[in-house]
Formats: structure tokens, sequence, C-alpha cells
């Protein structure tokens, strides 16, 4: 595993994201190859994402900084696992999280919530999304640990 706070003074034209987000998973150390979700209040997007067979991907879902409903409970982020996820950077709230921190990924997010989302399945897939100031691209790379999250254009290590 790579440090957060290593990668930034060996590297630092690399992207910080300035939030604070709150570590949930099973793994506070996560990295992989960036897929983007942008959706609002509504996970059916999430779960699509995360039934794909996938080796260490990161996925960051934008769900606009909203408090409203969680994007992911403790049953998507056991499907996560098993489809070979590292981990999530939630951009809104989670839920479950006495069973998320038992799952063997990583989970950042800004809070937890207990109302569920909507399952309508809209939003954007894979498209470049805005996060305090950062622009965060798929396939870019991710390195996240407790001191934060850091983006950078290809894997770095």
């Amino acid at each position: 595993m790579n440090y957060t706070s290593d990668i930034v003074d060996e590297y630092p034209e690399v992207d910080v994201i300035p939030i604070p987000f709150t570590d949930y998973g099973g793994k506070l150390g996560f990295e992989g190859v960036v897929e983007t979700l942008q959706v609002n209040a509504d996970n059916a997007l999430v779960r699509e994402a995360l039934s794909r067979r996938v080796d260490g991907s990161v996925l960051f879902v934008d769900g606009g900084a909203s408090f409203k409903t969680a994007l992911l409970g403790g049953n998507l982020a056991t499907l996560a696992e098993n489809n070979g996820w590292s981990g999530l950077v939630i951009y809104g709230c989670i839920r479950d999280s006495h069973e998320i921190k038992t799952v063997n990924i990583g989970c950042k997010a800004l809070g937890s919530i207990p109302r569920k989302s909507a399952k309508a399945g809209s939003g954007n897939v894979n498209i470049s999304v805005q996060v305090g100031g950062i622009t965060v691209k798929p396939g870019s790379y991710v390195y996240c640990d407790l001191d934060g999250i850091v983006l950078a254009s290809q894997r770095l290590f």
C-alpha cells in the first residue's frame, strides 16, 4: 500500500480532494483505476456497476454531497467485495455502517443515514465529475487511506 502523504511528497503535482471523508470499510487503505457514476438519491446504477467483475477498481460515486438517502449499504458492499472491487468513494452517504466495516473493501463517504435510495436507474456512467473543485476522470488512478484521497492521471507505483 502506498500512503497518500508519501505520494504527495514524491509527486506534488497530484490532485488531493480537500474534503474530510469518513472511512467505513474494512480496508482503511485502498487504490485502483477509477470508474465514475453521477447519481441523485438513486443507487440502481451503483448496484449495476458493482455487479460487474473487476480487478481492483475503485468506484467513485458523485451523489452531489446529498444527505437525503444512502447510496451504498451492506448488501452492495458485499457485492463489491465478491466482484473484486478495491473500494468505493461515495460523495454522499452510506447506510448499514456496522455491516460495511466488516466487509473487506475500502469505503469512504461523507456520512451515513438510514434512508434507502430510489431504484429508478437515473444518472450518468463514466463521466468526469467535480468533487471539492477537483475533476475526477474515469480511468485515472486513486489512492485512499486515513489521510485522504489522492488522484493521479495514471498509476504511480
